[in-house]
């Protein structure tokens, strides 16, 4: 198999649709309402301290992440790659591109939550140096459980992982 050609660039307001219906069908989906909806999406975009990425194949939108900065710590607030681009390699570009920009930017960790049942997101971000920090429950809407992850950007480990893209 091989690699979809794609390029990571900072979303822009033309993805906000986009960004908010993935969210909605590949990362919200069994939750009651929709809490990404465009209009969070583009406060997001906006928001000094958070970062919209959007990873492009074929000149379409193939996946985003959206992630907020503070001063010793990064949080990923979500991630999604469409299924047809994934295990292509472009959600781990994204991670990298991010967690290169939080080091630079003098941030020392980063964190994020998924669904504790899903198995394929934790295995993901293990394979990257993320480290199960914490079992929270009830975390999405009373509804289901999340496990926050987190690695730490200084330490040899985990910067030695950015060398197997």
């Amino acid at each position: 198999m091989h690699a979809t050609p794609y390029h990571l660039r900072l979303a822009d307001g033309g993805d906000i649709p986009e960004i908010a219906a993935m969210s909605r069908c590949l990362i919200e989906v069994g939750l009651r309402g929709w809490t990404w909806h465009p209009a969070r999406v583009a406060r997001a975009l906006q928001a000094r301290d958070t970062c919209v990425l959007a990873a492009e194949a074929g000149g379409q939108l193939a996946g985003f992440a959206i992630s907020e900065f503070g001063d010793t710590r990064a949080h990923l607030s979500l991630l999604a790659v469409k299924p047809v681009h994934q295990r292509r390699g472009i959600g781990l570009a994204m991670i990298e591109w991010l967690c290169e920009s939080a080091l630079t930017a003098g941030i020392d960790h980063f964190t994020v939550e998924m669904r504790a049942n899903n198995f394929a997101a934790r295995s993901f971000y293990e394979s990257l140096g993320f480290r199960r920090q914490q079992y929270i429950a009830g975390y999405y809407q009373n509804i289901e459980a999340a496990i926050r992850m987190r690695r730490d950007l200084r330490q040899p480990a985990a910067r030695e992982i950015r060398n197997f893209s």
